[in-house]
């Protein structure tokens, strides 16, 4: 079974619990590549994820390559795990709105893909990103969590990104049928 992870970081406060899941799934025998959006520059260094994951952060689909990124990195990939995800690329994905590297590898991936959400309770309950998220699930992306908890916001509710080892054994779960 190959076991090639996208890793897709995106901004928010919960990004900092990636490091713990890279650190899992390397342990696990993942071989993981990291895509961060530009927003989640903004919560976390992408030399952290390097140093973690052992291999070059992707940020920019206009970087200048041998290959066409987007291309390899879903290539690469036997599962694409989105975390944390927000109801921003949760909107963009079911839009097929391809405006940066993360979106384009998913929409050029044709391997298992997982979001694990981490918003506000509010915004998770609104009713577009409801529909969004239901019109994922019907074409076949995966969701773990979100759960109830202590958000960022101080309050408490749903909007909790799932633990580690909730979103590792999923991962670790998935029959990926040799990729």
């Amino acid at each position: 079974m190959k076991k090639n992870i996208i890793v897709g970081v995106c901004g928010s406060i919960a990004s900092y619990k990636v490091i713990e899941i890279i650190r899992r799934l390397k342990e696990k025998k993942w071989e993981v590549k990291v895509v961060m959006t530009e927003e989640a520059k903004k919560f976390i260094n992408p030399l952290t994820f390097e140093v973690i994951s052992q291999n070059p952060v992707y940020t920019d689909l206009f970087a200048k390559r041998e290959e066409v990124m987007h291309i390899s990195l879903s290539e690469f990939a036997s599962v694409i795990l989105i975390v944390p995800a927000t109801a921003n690329i949760i909107g963009k994905i079911s839009c097929g709105i391809c405006d940066d590297l993360l979106t384009c590898v998913v929409c050029s991936s044709k391997c298992k893909i997982i979001f694990a959400p981490a918003m506000d309770e509010n915004m998770w309950k609104n009713k577009i990103v409801q529909e969004n998220v239901k019109k994922l699930k019907k074409l076949g992306y995966l969701f773990i969590g979100p759960e109830k908890g202590k958000l960022a916001s101080g309050k408490t509710g749903i909007g909790r990104l799932a633990s580690t080892e909730k979103i590792v054994n999923f991962i670790e779960s998935l029959n990926l049928g040799g990729g």
